[in-house]
């Protein structure tokens, strides 16, 4: 699954996969309990393969951050937890991308991409960073 199927729901936590479009939203199953709900069109939803990250040169998309978290951890759960300090947090963070724009990167997006690494490594969806790579470098070549 790539990470075009998972989104983020303002209001609600973690993370949910797509399960089917209807026509007035989608129906998404939660990665925290499974359990399906029916989100609008209206609602807040952001996909993940299209959230960037700040950094002082440019964007850099979530995708090659969570790689980067996913090579630091070995694939494994990360070895800090999301409820740290801030100053844990972004020394954490600075490990993983040092030239991230402190101005416009706060504390609380760092606990969302710690909880969501964790969510998605959970689920076993982390390959889903692999395979994404290589359906972009085989689109690229074309």
């Amino acid at each position: 699954m790539s990470l075009d199927k998972i989104l983020s729901i303002s209001g609600k936590p973690g993370l949910f996969k797509i399960v089917t479009q209807t026509r007035t939203g989608a129906v998404v199953e939660s990665l925290i309990d499974k359990k399906r709900i029916t989100v609008g069109a209206h609602s807040n939803i952001s996909v993940l393969s299209e959230i960037a990250i700040y950094t002082l040169t440019e964007e850099v998309p979530l995708r090659d951050v969570l790689k980067k978290v996913k090579e630091k951890e070995n694939g494994e759960q990360t070895s800090i937890s999301h409820k740290e300090s801030k100053i844990k947090l972004e020394e954490y963070f600075f490990d993983i991308l040092p030239d991230y724009d402190e101005d416009r990167v706060y504390a609380s997006d760092i606990k969302k991409i710690i909880q969501w690494y964790n969510l998605l490594q959970k689920n076993n969806l982390l390959g889903a960073l692999d395979t994404e790579e290589a359906q972009i470098s085989s689109d690229e070549e074309e």
